[in-house]
């Protein structure tokens, strides 16, 4: 199985700033991961894929302590490259930075992000195949929302959310298409109560 994780929340997940690329976990998101941790700490955790961006890197480090599996870094697990916005809040921006037709000057238009991910996508399942256990992918919000909308066999009444939880957990089964048995669940957290059970 592979275990599609994002990231714990950071400061800027808090405040609603488009983060940069070296943003930390927050107090709140180092917590987060640590329960992620320890649900996951007997769930056959062989390996793990991880983005290179900070907050994820933190959230994987958290998890092999828990189960001792190797990372290995991948950069096409990164969010999308919001470029010239990135630290600057939503508000103050005022427009929509999800919207299908923006392209952030500087950033990666969402042809561009969806191709990186399909790429990353197969790495994924070469790594799943090559893992004697279950795969641990650290990632962000709109990669987990692109492999869903486009690589995951979902069923028919479920969507894949645009947002996707700090420290959420998704589980995804075995062989192709493959297939979400849970979605987007944060159980292990207390302070949300969402199965996210589909």
């Amino acid at each position: 199985m592979i275990f599609l994780i994002r990231h714990g929340e950071t400061d800027s997940n808090a405040a609603r700033i488009v983060q940069t690329p070296d943003v930390p976990l927050s107090n709140r998101g180092v917590a987060q991961a640590e329960r992620l941790a320890q649900r996951l700490a007997a769930e056959g955790v062989s390996a793990i894929l991880s983005s290179d961006l900070r907050r994820a890197v933190m959230t994987a480090e958290h998890l092999h302590s828990a189960t001792a599996a190797p990372i290995r870094f991948d950069a096409g697990l990164q969010e999308r490259n919001f470029g010239d916005i990135r630290g600057q809040s939503y508000a103050a921006l005022g427009f929509d930075i999800f919207a299908p037709d923006y392209e952030p000057p500087g950033g990666e238009r969402w042809d561009e992000f969806h191709n990186r991910v399909d790429a990353v996508w197969q790495r994924v399942i070469e790594a799943a195949q090559a893992t004697d256990g279950n795969l641990a992918v650290v990632t962000h919000g709109l990669v987990c929302h692109s492999l869903a909308q486009r690589q995951l066999h979902m069923p028919a009444e479920v969507s894949a959310p645009l947002r996707w939880n700090n420290a959420s957990l998704t589980i995804i089964e075995p062989p192709a298409p493959w297939k979400v048995r849970l979605l987007n669940c944060v159980v292990h957290l207390d302070d949300d109560t969402q199965t996210g059970i589909v």
